[in-house]
């Protein structure tokens, strides 16, 4: 149940800055620290920003926005996420590790929240 995400995750103080421990990046061990950076009730949206990682030695910064909308038919929503980066120069590549872990946790996710009741 979101094996990806869940390695370890600790959330010091919610809606503020969130310590995480997780596997992504050729399988080894890595933290790093985001923040809330803005939450929009209206749009559904809450956007992080990464602090502290080891990622953040080849990009200057590291967003991303995660929003759910309303299906138009139908019960449920669609999530949509968004990773903006600025890399420190152009011989870097993207950060593709990064996206796979981001649509590996909304997989889980969504899995996770498809689930029939247990109760």
């Amino acid at each position: 149940m979101l094996d990806h995400f869940l390695l370890f995750l600790s959330l010091h103080l919610l809606l503020a800055t969130q310590e995480t421990n997780y596997a992504f990046l050729e399988g080894k061990a890595r933290t790093g620290k985001d923040t809330v950076e803005a939450i929009d009730p209206d749009k559904n949206s809450i956007t992080f920003r990464k602090l502290e990682a080891e990622i953040l030695r080849e990009y200057k910064t590291i967003v991303y926005t995660i929003q759910a909308s309303p299906k138009s038919e139908g019960s449920g929503s669609v999530v949509h996420l968004t990773l903006e980066y600025e890399k420190l120069h152009h011989g870097i590549g993207h950060p593709q590790a990064l996206l796979q872990f981001l649509l590996d946790v909304s997989k889980d996710i969504g899995a996770y929240l498809t689930q029939p009741s247990k109760v």
